[in-house]
C-alpha cells in the first residue's frame, strides 16, 4: 500500500497516512482515524487535501544522487 500525505488548512498540519489506491480520506477524521492519532481542537468534518509527494527526492543535488547509493536517486543502500 502507498504513503500519501495530506494536509488540513483548518489547523495547518500535514499528516502521512498508508492505504489502499482507491482510498479517499476526505475529512479530517477520516485521518485521523487511519494515522492513530487524537483528532485534539480541529473538528473531524474539517475537509483535508491530498498533497504531491514522493517517498524519496526524485532528482539529485549537484554533487550527485540526492541519498547517494547506486546513483539514480532512489535512496537504495547498494554501493553505499
Amino acid at each position: 500500500m502507498p504513503y500519501y500525505e495530506y494536509h488540513c488548512p483548518a489547523n495547518g498540519r500535514t499528516l502521512e497516512v498508508r492505504h489502499g489506491m482507491s482510498e479517499r480520506v476526505d475529512t479530517w477524521g477520516g485521518l485521523v482515524e487511519r494515522a492513530g492519532i487524537a483528532a485534539g481542537d480541529t473538528p473531524i468534518t474539517a475537509p483535508v487535501e491530498r498533497i504531491l509527494s514522493a517517498p524519496v527526492p526524485l532528482t539529485g543535488g549537484p554533487s550527485g544522487p540526492a541519498f547517494g547509493g547506486c546513483g539514480s536517486g532512489c535512496g537504495c543502500a547498494r554501493g553505499a
